[in-house]
């Protein structure tokens, strides 16, 4: 009998429930909503906000989602959209809304009499901003300063997510194997060449073997990328000056004649043995084999709209634009030639692609 009545509660939950939440899109629509609205952001050039309400996956939590799904159906404009980021996250698009006003909308929504949500997210799109003189690398965490509708608190400062995380897309199984076992042995059988790149390095020039750099990983989260050094110590100081000769138009800077790069260096980055300590970032899961590749941070930061997306999965060694691109190609095709790898990760394609690569590595084409 006990059972019998639990199973009864449990059904007139989620009833009402069902009725509570009928308005509300379900998963895949919602997900295929978002990804117009970006889509006509990119067009338009204009900002939209996404706010999220989370509930624990419990009973009570679950009445909780419900009690404010009914409390936020008269709240949310025509042009909006409300539906189920997942099984407990309610998420709300508010189309031409930037950070302040979307976290505005979130404080009138869980005000006091509401139902709490667990936690509450406000991402943005567009989301680039120019690098912070102060903060080169982005390692601080973006906020705005918002008048709280609520309680009227001014100058908090709310954290601001970019819409990029919820597109990441994971590794496929069979990709992240080849990574391991094909950087496990590459790194294994060329320990001797590694060592005598590196005696090289040191035999001939001033400064550390390894050259180390922060660049723009899987949804835009920053990674230590490993090469070695090519150039001389005060490579970075004298990039400004030169900025003007790169030959590569768009945020990247390329440089075939580059001053800056050792006689060592120009060998190395002629045969690629330059990037080999990046099978270190593939092992460990930074990077992968074939996958577009990392920017500088400072460079990444300048690109806008759709060529953002190429920040949607794991950045790697080689790609479309490493053997049929490179600086002869302008910097929206070579995006382009990263967008549309992304669109069609498989198997024989990436074979595909690490073989061309070894081709221009031997016909010397891979690098200046």
């Amino acid at each position: 009998m006990l059972t019998l009545f639990r199973n009864w509660g449990r059904r007139r939950e989620a009833f009402h429930r069902g009725m509570a939440t009928a308005y509300l899109h379900d998963q895949e629509r919602f997900r295929s909503l978002l990804e117009c609205e970006r889509m006509r952001a990119d067009r338009s050039r204009s900002k939209f906000s996404l706010v999220t309400y989370r509930f624990a996956a419990t009973e009570e939590g679950q009445t909780r989602l419900r009690k404010l799904a009914e409390h936020l159906q008269p709240r949310i404009r025509a042009t909006d959209h409300a539906g189920f980021v997942d099984d407990n996250t309610i998420g709300v698009i508010l189309w031409d809304t930037g950070e302040i006003g979307a976290w505005k909308f979130a404080d009138s929504v869980t005000k006091s009499e509401t139902p709490r949500a667990d936690s509450c997210r406000v991402f943005v799109y567009p989301t680039h901003q120019a690098p912070d003189p102060n903060d080169p690398e982005g390692k601080e965490v973006a906020a705005v300063e918002v008048l709280d509708s609520v309680t009227r608190e001014a100058g908090r400062q709310r954290p601001v997510d970019p819409l990029e995380v919820l597109f990441v897309q994971d590794l496929p199984a069979w990709k992240r194997a080849i990574d391991v076992v094909g950087a496990g042995v590459g790194l294994l059988m060329l320990s001797p060449l590694l060592a005598a790149v590196a005696a090289a390095i040191k035999l001939t020039s001033r400064g550390p073997i390894l050259f180390s750099q922060l660049r723009d990983g899987l949804g835009g989260k920053p990674f230590t990328i490993y090469k070695f050094r090519t150039m001389c110590v005060d490579a970075e100081a004298r990039k400004a000056a030169l900025r003007a000769q790169s030959e590569q138009d768009g945020p990247a800077f390329k440089m075939k004649h580059d001053p800056r790069i050792t006689p060592i260096g120009r060998f190395l980055r002629k045969s690629c043995l330059d990037e080999l300590p990046q099978l270190w970032n593939v092992l460990i899961g930074d990077m992968t084999l074939v996958g577009p590749r990392p920017l500088v941070i400072a460079e990444s930061r300048q690109i806008d709209g759709w060529k953002r997306r190429r920040l949607e999965v794991t950045p790697g060694l080689t790609c479309i634009w490493q053997v049929h691109g490179k600086s002869k190609v302008p910097f929206t095709e070579w995006m382009r030639m990263d967008i549309r790898y992304m669109k069609a990760r498989t198997l024989v394609r990436d074979m595909k692609l690490v073989f061309e690569t070894l081709v221009s590595v031997v016909l010397h084409r891979a690098s200046h």
